[in-house]
């Protein structure tokens, strides 16, 4: 085929992005593929949304030349506390404590609002000259064959293409478009979003709480903010997201609790149904999925962004020594040495953040004492805490070059 393109990247919110920078720095032409306008994606306002990027994805946007913009607006997530209890009961005494200060690269992760994160990498995609960027368009048909695929956009037009990759969310039209079925299950729940300004500075200190109805997440930002992401029942959520803000900052309260003092709402509130969604398989023919695409899990972890991170730094990893060895680079072989990489990790994260909301969300006695009595025994091991905090970090596993902080 006569390539438009060396490589269509479908969604561009953030893995999508993040993807083409790391394939133009090793010479590929990436046409970057999204159905949002631009003003839309890059629309500054702060609507409360906010990611806790693990330490390897900060080396990740560091090799890419990223971080370093994005930095002075993230806050270093230092310690992290996981309590137990009922809203307005306070914690169980029973809890884990996990200290940056007992592994020895620094902070586990840093929060970063999606309106830096997302401005950093549009500024980077827009300075690169190997990279086109497709805003307001729709792709409707990709045809592979076995020298390349064609994609037919909404407007008619038709680009040619070695590789489409899926970076479109858990609806993926890129997945559906290639045979790719999924599976999953809704979790009859719904996360509450936002951002709250509060009197007493935070210290740098995460809290997740767990209750009966889902964990209520307390994520340090920049500023005495933080982003809350509060799971509740779907019809209770339904009910807290129609009141006005004084009534809804009522419900938080005795959830949130006194310990930064009196709160208030900084920015939007938002909702989102939570499910499990898992992709059959991470490739097809001259086709690859990555992030929600691929796989959309619980927020329990807050792993979510940070698991598609891991997918575009193996990805760019595999394309690039194929690249050198002259290898096709959307070739079976290629792709399948993707999937292989990534594909168990995966589904483990999808398991294990489901297997945890499954324990922690319910008030069932037995179930209590069992993780009250889990935690407080995973907190009285040193080993134990330094293996979370190391997997919370990205630590652990065959990690990719640019979660190492290298070049490709």
């Amino acid at each position: 085929m006569d390539f438009d393109t060396d490589i269509a990247i479908v969604g561009g919110g953030l893995n999508g992005p993040t993807l083409a920078l790391a394939l133009a720095q090793i010479g590929l032409r990436v046409m970057l593929i999204d159905r949002l306008p631009a003003a839309t994606r890059e629309d500054a306002a702060f609507d409360g949304r906010s990611y806790a990027l693990a330490l390897t994805s900060t080396r990740m946007l560091g090799a890419l030349g990223i971080w370093e913009g994005v930095k002075p607006h993230a806050q270093p997530m230092l310690e992290i506390k996981v309590t137990d209890g009922r809203a307005g009961e306070g914690p169980s005494p029973f809890f884990m404590h996990f200290d940056h200060a007992e592994i020895e690269e620094g902070p586990m992760g840093h929060m970063v609002e999606d309106r830096h994160l997302r401005r950093a990498l549009a500024e980077a995609v827009s300075a690169e000259a190997r990279i086109t960027r497709l805003d307001g368009e729709t792709v409707i048909a990709q045809d592979a064959a076995p020298a390349g695929v064609t994609l037919t956009l909404e407007d008619g037009k038709t680009l040619r293409t070695c590789l489409v990759v899926g970076a479109d969310g858990r609806a993926s039209g890129t997945a559906t478009r290639a045979g790719i079925k999924r599976i999953g299950w809704d979790y009859a729940q719904t996360a509450l979003v936002c951002a709250i300004a509060h009197e007493k500075p935070h210290h740098g200190v995460a809290h997740q709480f767990f209750m009966p109805p889902g964990p209520l997440a307390i994520l340090p930002l920049t500023e005495n903010r933080s982003s809350i992401v509060w799971s509740e029942t779907a019809a209770n959520a339904a009910h807290i997201h129609a009141l006005p803000d004084d009534g809804y900052l009522d419900v938080l309260r005795p959830r949130f609790g006194d310990f930064l003092g009196e709160i208030s709402l900084a920015g939007a509130r938002y909702t989102y149904p939570l499910s499990l969604s898992l992709a059959h398989s991470m490739v097809a023919p001259r086709v690859a999925l990555l992030g929600d695409a691929a796989h959309g899990v619980h927020p329990i972890a807050g792993q979510g962004l940070n698991a598609g991170m891991r997918d575009v730094a193996a990805l760019a990893e595999v394309i690039a020594d194929a690249q050198r060895r002259g290898q096709d680079v959307g070739s079976t072989t290629v792709l399948e040495q993707y999937q292989l990489w990534r594909r168990f990790d995966n589904t483990a994260l999808a398991l294990a953040t489901d297997s945890f909301n499954r324990l922690f969300s319910n008030d069932n006695p037995l179930l209590r004492l069992a993780r009250d009595v889990g935690m407080a025994s995973i907190n009285a091991l040193p080993d134990a805490r330094r293996g979370f905090m190391r997997e919370a970090a990205g630590l652990t596993g065959t990690l990719p070059r640019l979660m190492q902080g290298k070049a490709l």
